[in-house]
């Protein structure tokens, strides 16, 4: 639970200083505007509405993502990673046989099926899913 929370927070924080530049970037658009007599509605939300477009862009967009400093990576595990895990976590690392029962062993006992890993401010912290 410890690992969902770090991430939850690296986010906020990634996603509060992207809110915040958004708000800067309007109030000074507005300002220019009425510099130059013309008019333009301020918008106190970020580009995105909602977190999770944020997280998306991170996620699809490499210029987006070194912009905020927040790199996204998902991949699915191999089969033969996801052995790995239940190994070590069920049979005290003996080598469990790759047969037609593994992958009905791995999805009863919710081995993960992807990784995440999350990098902000030069650190990194890697989630199974």
């Amino acid at each position: 639970m410890e690992k969902i929370e770090k991430f939850n927070q690296i986010i906020d924080e990634a996603y509060l200083n992207y809110s915040y530049s958004c708000i800067r970037e309007t109030k000074k658009q507005e300002h220019e505007m009425k510099e130059k007599g013309g008019w333009l509605t301020l918008c106190l939300t970020p580009f995105f509405e909602n977190k999770e477009e944020f997280i998306n862009k991170c996620k699809t967009d490499l210029e987006f993502s070194e912009k905020w400093g927040l790199y996204i990576e998902e991949r699915e595990l191999s089969l033969e990673e996801r052995k790995t895990i239940y190994e070590n976590e069920y049979t005290e690392s003996m080598e469990v046989p790759n047969n037609h029962w593994l992958n009905s062993k791995l999805t009863t006992r919710n081995i993960p099926t992807k990784l995440i890993t999350l990098t902000y401010q030069n650190e990194t912290i890697a989630s199974y899913e």
